[in-house]
């Protein structure tokens, strides 16, 4: 499978909802890990498994390419971004109604049969509250005041 055609299935299994996605594209014993994971998720169950929190979070989440797919044989990457309304809870986050726009980069190394072995996704999950309204915008008052009950005073 060339690397497109592998992110293609990716996007839509995260997009699709399908669970069983995960399964023909990753190995039984994927590692994945994205900034709201504690630790890494192994196997595709557990991956499916916080997919769902994400559909559960974000019903109509949805995972579109930004930008050219690289790979060296071994290691793949893909610019991407995830779109959806926050309709369900997120952790201890109520839902906000609001939508949501995060860019994220996926970086993998791929097994021998080229299906993902290691995900890392990475995305700015301080930008992603900000547009829930869970954090202040930058040079907001709300901003100044939490930085004061940081200890950190005011920007100037």
């Amino acid at each position: 499978m060339e690397v497109d055609e592998l992110f293609d299935a990716w996007d839509r299994a995260w997009s699709g909802r399908d669970p069983r996605g995960f399964e023909s594209i990753c190995n039984p014993e994927v590692h994945y890990e994205d900034p709201l994971t504690e630790e890494p998720l192994i196997g595709t169950r557990r991956l499916a498994r916080h997919a769902r929190q994400l559909w559960k979070a974000m019903p109509d989440a949805r995972v579109n390419s930004t930008g050219a797919r690289l790979s060296d044989g071994t290691f793949v990457s893909a610019p991407c971004r995830i779109l959806g309304t926050h309709l369900g809870e997120i952790g201890r986050i109520h839902p906000t109604k609001k939508a949501l726009e995060v860019h994220a980069i996926v970086y993998a190394e791929l097994d021998g049969d080229g299906r993902f072995l290691r995900i890392r996704a990475f995305y700015d999950v301080y930008s992603a509250a900000m547009d829930l309204g869970v954090l202040p915008k930058p040079g907001t008052a709300g901003e100044r005041a939490m930085l004061m009950l940081r200890g950190f005073g005011l920007r100037g």
